[in-house]
């Protein structure tokens, strides 16, 4: 599938308007989304605790929009510019800053640090405790993937290819680092990932670049997926989706088709595997488990690679990064259903759909899970947190 691509120049270009909304651009044909079947003998039974809406979402705009659950709040963000601390509990405001700028990524907490990012290439600082401003920084182009932050540096990507690091403190530019962007790629930024003393970056050109976090320099870059094919859009090898730091490694995956576990210190690979996606991945126990670019949900030894499962029956959904919650893989999809798997085999377990009233909106990002709520957000900015619930005889059901 494909979302839509941008020149280098920042230009958008929508591909068959996402194939009419409703279906996927797959070696040149329009495939039409996987018809749901219905859950004869559900496993889990999920029940809302609570659900709210946050201003515009993304209002119509691809993002990098998320949630943040810390421990004194869950934090999300809308393209109005609104931003919010909210009681995981509750659901109810804790604050509510209005930026006057159009978010498009974060929130992301550091510290005592709430950072979005903005369309017009703008990183906002605001106060975790109440969301007072701190400062304001430019970057080069929209800043689409969510700031990083730590050790008193914040790191921004740019849609132009450009890497900022930024003083914690006050905004000011401490490294700058560049690579060319393909003429045509995705419309999407992995956002960096810090770990340690480095942060690694994922390049629209199918490469991760290690940095020294203090002062940008390149420690190694490592060539994840190669162009093939001779149309541009075959060409396509994009590190969109979130990087993950594991004990095993980096883990990335490129709209190339190719996922890979990165040793940290040498950029050398420890294995790689052929799955092509733009959205994402989440850790959870010995698995890593991949939505693909097709609605196909991957479970892979994290030491091998090796494939545990695949679950084919979302296929052309435009699925979300899928979230780990209680033994359960949970994706999202283009129409606001929430699929519970089992993280043992892949099947189908669970099956619920946002509040009524934004049903049809898709859910992009992650899901993320509390001990004991999964926290899920659709693109119009409809957030719920749910329980898994088990059913028992006589149609009732236990938390």
């Amino acid at each position: 599938m494909i979302r839509g691509a941008r020149l280098a120049s920042g230009s958008l270009i929508l591909l068959a308007t996402l194939a009419f909304l409703s279906g996927c651009i797959h070696k040149g044909k329009v495939k039409l989304p996987t018809k749901l079947v219905e859950i004869q003998h559900p496993v889990v039974i999920p029940e809302a605790s609570w659900s709210r809406h946050l201003g515009k979402g993304s209002g119509g705009f691809y993002s990098g929009l998320r949630i943040a659950l810390e421990p004194d709040a869950l934090f999300g963000a809308e393209v109005g510019g609104r931003v919010y601390a909210l009681d995981p509990k509750t659901g109810k405001t804790i604050w509510e800053t209005r930026t006057k700028s159009r978010v498009i990524s974060g929130p992301t907490v550091s510290d005592d640090l709430v950072l979005v990012g903005t369309l017009d290439g703008e990183v906002i600082a605001l106060k975790r405790a109440n969301g007072v401003q701190l400062w304001r920084a430019k970057a080069s182009s929209e800043v689409l993937g969510a700031p990083a932050a730590s050790g008193g540096i914040v790191v921004v990507k740019s849609g132009d290819g450009r890497e900022f690091g930024l003083s914690a403190t006050d905004g000011s530019l401490l490294w700058n680092f560049d690579r060319s962007v393909p003429q045509l790629t995705l419309r999407g930024l992995s956002p960096p990932l810090i770990s340690g003393n480095r942060v690694y970056i994922g390049l629209d050109n199918g490469k991760l670049a290690a940095l020294n976090l203090s002062d940008g320099q390149l420690v190694w870059e490592q060539t994840i997926s190669v162009p093939t094919g001779r149309a541009d859009l075959d060409r396509l090898v994009d590190i969109d989706a979130d990087l993950l730091s594991g004990p095993e490694g980096i883990f990335v995956v490129t709209f190339g088709g190719d996922v890979a576990l990165i040793d940290p210190s040498s950029g050398d690979s420890r294995w790689r595997r052929s799955v092509k996606s733009y959205s994402g991945m989440v850790l959870g126990d010995d698995k890593l488990y991949v939505s693909d670019a097709d609605g196909v949900v991957w479970a892979l030894d994290v030491e091998t690679g090796a494939a545990a499962w695949k679950q084919e029956g979302l296929k052309y959904r435009r699925l979300s990064p899928p979230g780990y919650f209680q033994g359960h893989v949970v994706v999202g999809d283009y129409k606001g259903y929430l699929h519970w798997l089992s993280s043992k085999d892949g099947s189908f377990e669970g099956r619920t759909r946002l509040a009524d009233t934004f049903s049809s909106s898709p859910v992009t990002a992650a899901p993320v899970a509390s001990d004991n709520l999964l926290y899920v957000m659709t693109s119009a900015g409809n957030l719920a947190a749910y329980t898994a619930g088990t059913p028992r005889k006589g149609g009732f059901f236990s938390r």
